[in-house]
């Protein structure tokens, strides 16, 4: 997949991986970048220092309405990017209710199933095509302390490799990008290194273009996977010490 002049779609575009991912694409050469964000407003700044490249688009993943306008807006889109997520720091059990864990689900699981189904005709348009699922560690080794936020990452992630199948026929490689520790908002508590945003949005475009499965972008998901592989009920039993606030060190 070339992402010189492509034409890009980013939800959740306007700050964080997301911002990352519009400026790396626009370095790339793409023609276009359509922002994805709930108050187009937010993407103001891009558009200012990009001009017509970077267009923004209003974009809720949770609301199916707002999801089908931008498809029928962005007829172009040979990219997709489902970056937008939603995470509660809400555990399971401590929750006050399944509000939480359900809103996590609707942005972080059916939002980009949604938006796959939504923009596989226009993929389909092109020879070649490609959608970039941002996913997390959280959704190869449950992670207590993250509530429904883990569980909607596995899901996000099976789903990837489901649409994968569906969409090989039209030449739409389907990428998993799995992240760890990123110096972004939803990040804030954690403490330790972590990476910028745009280095994940390197790896993210360096995977679109070679049409790889799946990818773990960061120091801490390539340790996370290789301590799953090792000794994978230590790890688990090392998540559930960080659910009682004891730090638990992976990688760097």
């Amino acid at each position: 997949m070339d992402i010189k002049d492509s034409v890009a779609l980013v939800t959740g575009g306007n700050r964080g991986i997301g911002e990352a991912f519009v400026r790396a694409f626009i370095e790339a050469g793409a023609a276009k970048v359509y922002v994805g964000t709930r108050q187009v407003e937010n993407a103001q700044h891009l558009v200012d220092e990009f001009g017509d490249k970077v267009v923004p688009v209003e974009l809720d993943v949770s609301k199916p309405e707002q999801i089908e306008a931008a498809a029928a807006r962005c007829q172009d889109v040979s990219i997709l990017v489902n970056n937008a997520g939603q995470f509660s720091m809400q555990t399971l059990m401590k929750a006050p209710d399944l509000s939480f864990a359900r809103a996590e689900m609707e942005t972080n699981y059916f939002g980009p199933l949604s938006m796959c189904r939504a923009f596989a005709p226009i993929l389909a348009k092109h020879p070649k095509s490609a959608i970039a699922n941002v996913l997390s560690a959280g959704g190869i080794v449950a992670v207590p302390g993250m509530g429904g936020y883990s569980p909607s990452k596995f899901a996000g992630r099976a789903m990837t490799t489901c649409v994968r199948a569906e969409l090989a026929p039209q030449n739409t490689s389907v990428t998993a990008l799995v992240v760890g520790s990123v110096d972004t908002r939803m990040a804030s508590h954690v403490e330790g290194y972590k990476e910028p945003p745009s280095a994940i949005a390197k790896a993210g475009l360096d995977a679109i273009r070679k049409g790889a499965s799946e990818v773990d972008t960061d120091f801490m998901a390539i340790d996370v996977r290789a301590q799953l592989a090792r000794d994978p009920k230590a790890l688990e039993m090392a998540m559930r010490r960080s659910l009682a606030g004891e730090r638990v060190t992976t990688g760097r």
